[in-house]
């Protein structure tokens, strides 16, 4: 017999409520995908034939695309075929779009993970350091020096950073490729692009959460058991600090996913970021449709991802949610 609001109505209650804003962030999100193309500039039909392309021919392919039906209709029959799975056919090559996404997705995906477990490898032992020499009187100067690096390297843009590593490690000293996915190598400078900005963020977070469980009561305990620091530090602050950075890192990995749009287009990377780019200026709006939707829906089901798991880690957040 299940109690009324006892956790397991609440666990219901909050699993209802993450289903019905991941349904209206999908429509939302297909909806928007949908009107753009009504609202991006120039004539799609006509991007696709060329300049010299009879009227007769533009209209006759338009009839063919529906998009001379009401704005309504060609909503509904957008809906409809993505309940098939069908995401049209790319203008430009004349590829089903879920083709063309399918042979790009993976280099996109492999890229942001990638960045994703650099920016936490480097982070949580770079936060434990600062934390570490922040509580020590006669080496704060190593944290204030870290912190200040932290924030200024926050603060570049990807796109500066890619330009500067290129310069360094590319153009200067030979040692790495500046563009392509042609091996091992050609990964550096793209996932550190990506990476180190978002490294020393968490880094920084890291540092605070850690400095604040380092004042709770069970810290105190455990010092006064005596235990060693390492031991302090890694089995019981450490743990107990990753709450809040999981929360940051998986809104951070979303971000990643979008920046590999801009990545992608400097170094000449094989993923969809510079399918989406390459489709927006030749005005194949059916596969700058399909991406975006991609995009969305990976960004979307990241948040979920990190929803649960905070929910996991800390039942009671999601019983006072619920």
């Amino acid at each position: 017999m299940v109690a009324i609001g006892g956790p397991e109505n609440a666990w219901a209650r909050f699993g209802m409520r993450r289903a019905g804003q991941l349904v209206l962030s999908v429509w939302v999100l297909v909806t928007a995908a949908f009107l753009m193309i009504h609202v991006l500039p120039g004539d799609p039909v006509r991007a696709s034939l060329g300049p010299t392309a009879p009227l007769a021919l533009i209209e006759q392919r338009r009839e063919q695309l529906g998009l001379n039906d009401p704005l309504w209709l060609q909503y509904l029959h957008y809906l409809g075929n993505l309940f098939t799975g069908d995401l049209g056919v790319s203008m430009s090559s004349g590829l089903p779009v879920q083709e063309v996404i399918s042979t790009r997705l993976g280099s996109t995906v492999e890229m942001a993970l990638l960045a994703f477990a650099v920016a936490v490898v480097v982070s949580v032992p770079l936060g434990l350091l600062m934390a570490v020499l922040a509580r020590d009187t006669r080496r704060r100067g190593g944290d204030w020096a870290l912190t200040s690096a932290g924030v200024v390297v926050a603060t570049i843009p990807e796109f500066l950073m890619a330009v500067g590593l290129v310069f360094v490690f590319s153009v200067q000293l030979g040692w790495l490729p500046v563009a392509g996915r042609s091996g091992p190598s050609s990964y550096v400078l793209p996932v550190l692009s990506l990476a180190v900005g978002p490294a020393f963020m968490l880094a920084r977070i890291v540092r605070v959460e850690l400095l604040a469980v380092l004042q709770a009561d069970y810290i105190r305990t455990a010092r006064a058991k005596r235990l060693r620091s390492g031991a302090i530090y890694l089995r019981h602050a450490l743990p107990n600090a990753l709450t809040a950075t999981l929360t940051i890192g998986g809104l951070l990995l979303g971000a990643l996913v979008a920046g590999t749009v801009l990545i992608e287009n400097i170094f000449a990377w094989p993923g969809l970021g510079g399918t989406i780019v390459g489709s927006i200026l030749a005005k194949d709006y059916p596969t700058v449709q399909g991406v975006v939707l991609v995009y969305g829906l990976g960004v979307l089901l990241i948040n979920l991802v990190v929803d649960v798991a905070l929910a996991v880690l800390d039942p009671r957040s999601a019983i006072r949610e619920a």
